[in-house]
């Protein structure tokens, strides 16, 4: 397989939050780099075009958009 990812991403597992509309999402973020992550949800949840990712342990936000997504995991492109 054909490496696509201009940032090599680290194994991480963090809890984080997805938030859009007032709404919040928990999640699990499996691997990051500066570019994006790839998230675990628990469910299927329908996810606007782009929403911010928040690890507040890490005072980390980014506002995101989904790059792939395959059944609970999703991979996500930070948004400039």
């Amino acid at each position: 397989m054909i490496e696509k990812r201009s940032a090599q991403r680290h194994r991480v597992f963090k809890g984080g939050t997805i938030t859009f509309e007032n709404s919040g999402i928990s999640c699990t973020v499996r691997n990051m780099s500066a570019d994006g992550a790839a998230i675990d949800l628990d469910a299927s949840v329908m996810l606007p075009p782009s929403f911010t990712l928040a690890i507040v342990r890490d005072g980390f936000v980014r506002h995101c958009r989904t790059v792939w997504r395959n059944d609970r995991r999703i991979g996500l492109a930070f948004v400039q």
